[in-house]
Formats: C-alpha cells, sequence, structure tokens
C-alpha cells in the first residue's frame, strides 16, 4: 500500500458523514462567496446587467460542469476503488482521464466560441456575442480546477479537496467583484476566468511536489481508457439533462419575455432559491465512491445504511431550510440584492420547495450512479427536462416569472418521486416512513409558528434560530432526533486524531 494510503487510512478511517461534513463546509465558504458576489454585482450592475450577466456565466459555467465533469467523475470513481489495493493504477487512471479531458476541453472551447453569435440570436440579443466569447475562457480554466478537486477526492484528500474550494472561493470574490469595479460587466466575467485557473496552479504544484511522490510510476499506461468513456458519457448526459432541466426557466423568462429586468428578477430568485441544493451538492461527492465501493463488494447491509444514514441526515436539514426560505423570502431577497428586487419574492417562495426536491434528486442520482445504474438518472433527467421545457413555455405566458417558478417546481417533484421509486427497487427499503412523517410534521409546527416571526430586516436571523430550535425540540419530543443522534454528530464535529 502506498505512504498516501496508509496515511489515509492508518488512522481511523472518517465516516461518510465526517467527510460530508468537511466537504460541506467548504461548499458553504464556497457558495457564500458566490452570494457574496451576487449581492455586489446585483447592486453595482443593476437588474439589465445583472440579468445578462447571469445568462452568460450560467451558459458558460454549465457546459463546463456538465460535459467537462464527466470525465473527472469517472476518475474519482476508479481511483477510488484502486487508490488502497492496486495504488500503481493510480497515476494510469489519472494520466488517462487527463488526455481525454484536454481533447474534450480544447474541442467544447473552440466550438463554444464560435457558436456565440448564434447563442446571441437565439437570446434576441446582439451585445452577448462579446460576453460570451470572453467566457469562453473560463471552460479550460474551470475545467482545469474541477479536474483536480475530482482527483483529490478520488485519494480521499478531501481536507485538501475542500482547502483548496476555499481557496477558490477567496479568489473569485476577489477577482470577480473587483474587475467588476474597474471593468464593469466584461471585468466580472473575467474574474470567473482568474479564480479557478489560480486554484489549478496550486493544486498541480501540491501534485507535483507531494502527492505525486507517493504513488508508484510503473504501469503508468496499464489502465483501459475505455472504462473512463463509458462510464463518463451516461453520468455526462445526465448532467447536461438535470442542468437543463433547472437553468431551462431562466433562458425561457429571457426567450419568451424578451425583458432584460424581469430576466434578472427571476435570476435572483433563483440565486438565493437554489442555496439548499448547493449546500448539499458536498453529499454526492462522498456517496459516489462510497456506494461504489459496497455495491462492487456485494455488501448491500452497508449500502442500506449508508443510503438510511445520508438521506435522513438530508431530510432532517433540508426541510427547515425549506420552511425559512419560504417563511422569510423577503428579507433575504431584501439582503442579498437590495429593494430593486423585491418582485423576486414570490417567485422565490414557489421555487424554494421545487428546489428542496431537486436537491433529493440529485443526491439519490448520485447513489445510483456510484452503484453503476447511470442510465436510470440520465433518463429521469431527460424526462424532466423536456417536461419543463414545454410546461415552462405555457406558464410563462400566462403568468409571467411565477408561471416559470410553478412549472419547475411541479416537474421537480414528479421526477423526485419517480427516482424514489427506482432507488428503494434497487437499494431495498432504506427509508423510515415513520421518520420522514416526524420530519415532516415539526416542518409543518414549525411553519405556522414562523407566523409569529414576522420577516423584518435582520431580525428574521434572530427567528431562523429561534424557530430551528422550536423545530428541533419538536424532534426531541417525538424521539427522532436522540442523544444518540446528538453524540454522532458531535464526535464528527469535534472528532480527535
Amino acid at each position: 500500500m502506498s505512504n498516501l494510503a496508509k496515511s489515509s487510512f492508518g488512522e481511523k478511517k472518517q465516516t461518510v458523514v465526517s467527510s460530508i461534513l468537511w466537504l460541506a463546509i467548504a461548499e458553504i465558504f464556497f457558495n457564500f462567496s458566490g452570494y457574496i458576489i451576487h449581492a455586489f454585482l446585483g447592486r453595482m450592475l443593476g437588474p439589465a446587467d445583472y440579468g445578462r450577466y447571469g445568462l452568460v456565466v450560467t451558459l458558460t459555467t454549465m457546459i463546463i460542469m456538465l460535459i467537462g465533469n464527466g470525465i473527472p467523475t469517472a476518475m474519482s470513481k476508479y481511483i477510488s476503488g484502486f487508490f488502497e489495493s492496486q495504488p500503481e493504477l493510480v497515476l494510469s487512471v489519472k494520466k488517462k482521464a487527463a488526455l481525454l479531458q484536454f481533447v474534450l476541453i480544447g474541442i467544447i472551447t473552440i466550438i463554444f466560441f464560435l457558436l456565440a453569435p448564434v447563442l446571441s440570436f437565439i437570446l434576441r440579443d446582439p451585445t452577448l456575442t462579446p460576453l460570451f466569447r470572453i467566457s469562453s475562457l473560463i471552460i479550460p480554466s474551470f475545467a482545469a480546477a474541477s479536474f483536480y478537486l475530482y482527483y483529490y477526492i478520488g485519494i480521499h484528500r478531501f481536507s485538501l479537496q475542500s482547502t483548496l474550494k476555499i481557496v477558490r472561493s477567496f479568489a473569485r470574490i476577489i477577482f470577480v467583484i473587483g474587475l467588476a469595479y474597474f471593468f464593469g460587466l466584461k471585468g466580472s466575467i473575467s474574474g470567473y476566468i482568474l479564480a479557478p485557473a489560480t486554484v489549478f496552479l496550486t493544486a498541480y504544484l501540491i501534485d507535483k511536489f507531494f502527492i505525486n511522490r507517493h504513488f508508484p510510476k510503473n504501469n503508468a499506461n496499464f489502465f483501459d481508457w475505455k472504462k473512463l468513456v463509458n462510464y463518463a458519457w451516461p453520468v455526462t448526459l445526465f448532467m447536461i439533462f438535470y442542468e437543463l432541466l433547472i437553468s431551462l426557466d431562466l433562458y425561457l423568462v429571457k426567450g419568451v419575455l424578451a425583458d432584460d429586468h424581469l430576466t434578472g428578477i427571476y435570476n435572483a430568485s433563483l440565486t438565493v432559491g437554489r442555496i439548499p441544493y448547493y449546500l448539499f451538492y458536498a453529499l454526492t461527492l462522498v456517496m459516489l465512491p462510497s456506494i461504489s465501493r459496497t455495491t462492487s463488494q456485494n455488501n448491500l447491509t452497508e449500502t442500506k445504511r449508508i443510503m438510511s444514514q445520508t438521506f435522513r441526515l438530508m431530510l432532517m436539514i433540508l426541510v427547515p431550510i425549506i420552511i425559512l426560505m419560504v417563511a422569510y423570502a423577503e428579507p433575504l431577497i431584501q439582503l442579498f440584492f437590495g429593494s430593486r428586487y423585491a418582485d423576486s419574492v414570490l417567485p422565490m417562495q414557489i421555487l424554494a420547495p421545487g428546489v428542496g426536491f431537486l436537491t433529493i434528486f440529485y443526491v439519490l442520482s448520485f447513489a445510483l450512479n456510484g452503484a453503476g445504474k447511470v442510465k436510470i438518472p440520465m433518463y429521469i433527467a431527460l424526462f424532466g427536462m423536456i417536461l419543463n421545457a414545454g410546461l415552462n413555455y405555457i406558464l410563462i405566458l400566462k403568468f409571467g416569472i411565477s408561471g416559470s417558478a410553478i412549472a419547475t417546481s411541479l416537474v421537480s417533484g414528479l421526477i423526485t418521486v419517480i427516482i424514489l421509486f427506482y432507488a428503494l427497487r434497487y437499494f431495498g427499503k432504506f427509508i423510515q416512513i415513520k421518520s420522514i412523517a416526524k420530519i415532516i410534521f415539526a416542518g409543518f409546527l414549525m411553519f405556522l409558528v414562523s407566523n409569529f416571526f414576522p420577516p423584518q430586516e435582520w431580525f428574521f436571523i434572530l427567528w431562523s434560530v429561534i424557530l430551528a430550535g422550536i423545530y428541533l425540540l419538536v424532534l426531541i419530543i417525538l424521539k427522532e432526533f436522540t442523544l444518540d443522534d446528538f453524540t454522532f454528530f458531535k464526535k464528527i464535529i469535534f472528532k480527535k486524531k
């Protein structure tokens, strides 16, 4: 076994939830930095330019997160299975993945640059062409940084991955806001090029001088690159369909209404409404290699334990977050974007439950991906994307931006029910109906009590803490949250080496 593997596993192994915690901390930093950026840019650029910024950056990062993350995800899955038992294969997998990623990203960057005028024509705004061309450089920069983040996940260096994610958080605040201050809209887009480039350079140097030497260099060409491709293409299509599913509404609002102001208003609703999804993204990073390992060992008991543990944790935290977002949508929007975005409140309240469903759908999708059932999430996401596009078009014409939020939430609930059916059929019964009923009941009481705590500016933070305490108290009374749970979380947070 390599020295790196020994250092990672010679001590007491991290539990799934412990790994999730540290990755979640990094995700919270990363997404909090995003909300700082959105809050500043929303004020600095104004609704019209902020809407154009959202269109350009969302589309570019969407492309790289979808197409560009398939190969790194496959690399992470295979390296996770090799680095303990066959460390000599780690560099082989990384080398083949890097070559595939370089070719793929190079082609995507060139195509995106050339199609900039076409995208602008579709969105009925020719002034977007130079912005799309600048943003094409985000693709290789973002891809290079993400490649190393997934590599460190694969070798279970969660703390290193988390540190790099936090570095990226501060880098994009500095670059995006700083360049926006001096160069306006074009500067804000350029900041998204420089921030991940800084992370890539840092990650590369750490790998070259500290990580790489721990793995043997023999058999460097042994791993079959076709395995990466065969796993990556359904995952890539899933990511494409899923991202289109959750992002088409913004583009349909722009295309159908042709109103930059309303596009900016709806983008603010989406930005705040997606908080739960970003918080639980770390869950997928840990579940994929964990489920992959237990299913490959035919360890159904451990697989069900991981599924049950993580699903209950997710639901217990997700329910109060959604309720607080609905109850305090007005001061949340005010906090992030100011009074000019007051019309974002209603769409965000409608979107919040839908995003909750999408979060569950995304986590269960990666559980199935980890088990090798990559085509099931892909087909469900495709179905959801098509349905959401059609329903969005109809309801936007009828209800404007609120219609788009309604369509997205309805479709999100439907596809979550569908993937729950497949997850239960494959993994067995990992959900306790009594637990779900108790969590929902506690959430319902929390929502009723929230009516006695008005959505006042800044005070809503104090009210949220009080309401969260009431929610937890109800769970304790119902014996859903026990002393064992408290001890468990305490050990995770204050765990000694």
